[in-house]
């Protein structure tokens, strides 16, 4: 057979890792004849990042561990030509070609290509702040990163830590130094932890922290470091002076963009380079995978950014087929994640309600505290979840889920059912795996669907926590009285559920009445009594397990 003019094409990817590895190796099963050079400045060209903070707790214990695959292995078995410890330095597009420069000696050679590919990644953002640069400030977003906090962390018997940054790899730092036995303090500047969900999801994250001896300060910025004999002296904007014997800087990161930019590539607002569904930039021969683009999203009339390994890698596959003439094209970005630490998972999938709050759909927000499995066996575990929906069809937005079990499972079920554009329905009538060890025969994600499914219904009003109290409404608290002693709510009405239609008499038909119980089940069974009594009534969405939470 003969090779084909697309078979023979030249190209070069900048940037190996979970993007540009799967692009070559995804171009060299469509096609034996092309010549495929990947150009990675660093040593390692397919490394695990996610694995980082585990590498430097112990959890993995081995270095090579990370190592997803070395230049031999994309020689051998792929035949793709991996020039480690060199840089690309410049594009000219006229010429289709690049400059590479050979870290080892700084020579500069061209090479000429067919197609580019940029999976240049992302960097840590490192801000401009007095004494940024002293010893013992790292970051972590390369395999050297980690071999010198390692090293940092046993030649100076580091004893305290500071992580700024309550993001997944904040969260997942804290969780690590703690495992070495290092005192350590998390700041975050802004008033909640992990920004990526909704605030009242979050509140769980700082109790966990607290437990396992985390000092947490939110709200609160770092405004200078100083040398304080062989450690380091933090100033925060509140005034505090925090010593420590290691800074790790987890504050988030910025598209690696110098090579686009320099090349006249169209850019978006905060520099990530704009491609089409095809992967392509605004120059046709010239692709972008990874952390250094923006692409639509799926749920949402906007542009995102979402730096994770899964799209990444996607996108990778998707750039290959179009160069080798294979029709495809990336459907978008979901925001599907999780993160773990001390026991407690947090997930998210889909669009946030903070992100909602700034367009222009009408969606509902239903929460629910189901237990992961039945409770009456063993070790049953609560998992708070939080659901958005469009209250126009019932088509899933977003949602969060917070707790120690079954939590990933849930979320990547509702993740599938966003793909497919499924409804709050869909939710409630998924059949799902149950055995009293695994789940229950109404699972988390059908409880959610359902309560979701009843207010599409008109079967159930909601009031947001947000408004509880509001409007001259009567809170009315059907818990029990041991509950009620334990956790009052302020201004509320007592009568147990199973005296409320002895009591209808006590409850006013002229105003508002908003209910609530511990997590919703007793408050939608007296809301749906007090309906078809012609009351005027709402369930306070969350209970008071989200309510308390708040406060």
């Amino acid at each position: 057979m003969n090779p084909t003019k697309t078979e023979t094409k030249t190209v070069v990817i900048v940037g190996g890792v979970a993007g540009g590895a799967s692009c070559a190796t995804r171009l060299r099963r469509q096609s034996e004849h092309m010549r495929i050079i990947m150009v990675e400045r660093g040593k390692y060209v397919s490394f695990a990042n996610c694995g980082l903070p585990y590498y430097v707790g112990g959890v993995i214990e081995e270095q090579d561990k990370l190592l997803v695959a070395d230049a031999p292995l994309f020689k051998d078995r792929f035949n793709v030509d991996v020039r480690i410890e060199e840089e690309v330095v410049s594009i000219d597009r006229e010429s289709k070609s690049v400059k590479i420069r050979r870290l080892s000696d700084n020579a500069i050679y061209d090479e000429p290509y067919d197609c580019l590919v940029l999976s240049t990644g992302s960097k840590a953002i490192k801000p401009p702040l007095p004494g940024i640069d002293l010893p013992g400030i790292y970051t972590i977003k390369e395999i050297p990163d980690t071999n010198k906090v390692k090293t940092w962390i046993k030649d100076k018997d580091v004893r305290s830590a500071v992580v700024i940054g309550g993001g997944f790899i904040g969260l997942e730092m804290v969780e690590n130094l703690r495992h070495l036995g290092i005192d350590v303090t998390l700041i975050e500047k802004q008033t909640q932890l992990l920004p990526v969900i909704d605030r009242e999801m979050a509140h769980p994250i700082k109790e966990t922290l607290e437990k396992n001896k985390v000092r947490v300060l939110m709200g609160e910025s770092v405004e200078r470091f100083d040398q304080k004999g062989d450690g380091l002296t933090l100033t925060t904007s509140e005034g505090n002076k925090i010593d420590s014997d290691l800074v790790i800087l987890a504050i988030g990161v910025t598209p690696e963009n110098s090579l686009a930019k320099a090349a006249g590539l169209q850019l978006g607002s905060r520099g990530h380079v704009v491609v089409d569904s095809n992967m392509r930039t605004s120059d046709r021969n010239i692709f972008a995978i990874g952390d250094v683009i923006k692409t639509r999203s799926t749920i949402i009339d906007q542009k995102v950014a979402i730096p994770l390994a899964g799209p990444a890698n996607r996108q990778g596959r998707i750039a290959a087929d179009v160069i080798a003439s294979r029709g495809r094209f990336f459907r978008g970005l979901q925001g599907t994640s999780i993160c773990g630490f001390f026991g407690l998972t947090v997930a998210t999938t889909g669009v946030t309600e903070k992100t909602l709050q700034n367009t222009s759909i009408d969606y509902g927000v239903v929460y629910a505290h189901p237990k992961h499995h039945v409770d009456y066996y063993p070790g049953a575990q609560e998992i708070f979840i939080k659901l958005l929906f469009d209250k126009l069809d019932g088509r899933i937005l977003g949602m969060q889920a917070v707790g120690t079990k079954g939590v990933e499972r849930r979320v990547d079920v509702v993740a599938m059912a966003i793909q497919m554009k499924s409804t709050v329905f869909d939710l409630e009538e998924a059949e799902l795996c149950y055995a009293p060890q695994y789940g229950s025969a109404k699972d988390p994600v059908n409880i959610i669907g359902m309560i979701a499914a009843n207010v599409m219904r008109g079967d159930l009003v909601i009031t947001p926590w947000q408004d509880f109290g509001k409007d001259n409404a009567v809170l009315l608290d059907v818990r029990d009285e041991h509950e009620i002693k334990s956790r009052p709510v302020p201004n509320s009405m007592h009568i147990p559920l199973d005296q409320l239609r002895a009591r209808l008499e006590e409850l006013p038909k002229d105003r508002p009445i908003q209910i609530n119980c511990g997590v919703g089940s007793r408050a939608y069974n007296a809301y749906r009594i007090l309906n078809q009594y012609g009351f005027n009534c709402s369930l306070m969405s969350g209970g008071t397990e989200t309510w308390f939470r708040l406060q």
